[in-house]
């Protein structure tokens, strides 16, 4: 894809998330789009950088093993790295290195390691828990679906967040998830509402502040959007069909 459609695309998007913030009474600048370039080429996110991009996300570490250091090392300064996807506790030590920031943290074992790996690279790690509010078998994240009637469900995922966000060497931003893919991008509002809901739980109960919210993509994030998304993952609507 030429620089002139990254362009032509990103402005687009630009223009869908300022529609949907004004629908919803929002600024769009409180809104952080991250291009996801998994599958794209360095030449590809270079382009999005000439257009304004700042933020990548990327799913795999063995793809962003090559592609971040490539890009970095030809811009004057670097963007925002990402790590959206899911992430193997055996792996976890190449995410360091990498990235700026974890949407997928999806078990205490794993944001655990993280804390460790941080600590010995004297720095905090910004991340985001990841939930399963879908209650989709095949989603990660976690299990929080229907919390709000299933107290056991609340209770685990309570204790759960009471150990996350006592780890010295990460700060727990948020929450990220998933939407089911639907035609109809209306059926995801339930999902991103309900979110916002157990955000505004965790933070009265906990005495936090969980700033950002991580949901909506391509298919999806005008809805994320109007029920309070504060970081939408945008691929395909950016950099067109995977590479």
């Amino acid at each position: 894809m030429s620089v002139i459609d990254i362009s032509a695309n990103l402005k687009a998007v630009q223009e869908t998330i300022a529609s949907a913030s004004a629908r919803a009474n929002r600024n769009p600048e409180d809104i952080t789009l991250v291009a996801v370039s998994k599958t794209h080429p360095a030449e590809a996110v270079l382009a999005a950088i000439a257009s304004g991009v700042r933020h990548f996300g990327e799913n795999r570490v063995e793809e962003a093993e090559d592609k971040i250091p490539t890009v970095n090392a030809q811009v004057a300064t670097k963007p925002v790295w990402h790590m959206i996807g899911h992430i193997q506790s055996r792996k976890a030590k190449l995410v360091l290195p990498l990235f700026d920031r974890v949407h997928s943290v999806d078990t205490v074992k794993l944001a655990q390691k993280l804390s460790e790996l941080a600590a010995a690279d004297n720095r905090t790690l910004p991340v985001m828990i990841e939930v399963n509010i879908s209650g989709e078998a095949a989603k990660y994240g976690f299990e929080v679906s229907d919390w709000k009637n299933k107290p056991d469900v609340k209770a685990a995922f309570w204790h759960e967040m009471e150990t996350l966000l006592q780890l010295s060497n990460v700060e727990v931003r948020g929450l990220m998830t998933m939407a089911p893919f639907y035609d109809e991008m209306e059926r995801t509002r339930p999902v991103f509402a309900a979110m916002t809901e157990l955000r505004e739980k965790l933070q009265a109960d906990f005495h936090v502040a969980l700033p950002d919210l991580s949901m909506g993509m391509t298919n999806d994030y005008p809805v994320a959007i109007e029920e309070g998304a504060t970081i939408v993952r945008i691929g395909r609507a950016i950099f067109g069909e995977r590479g």
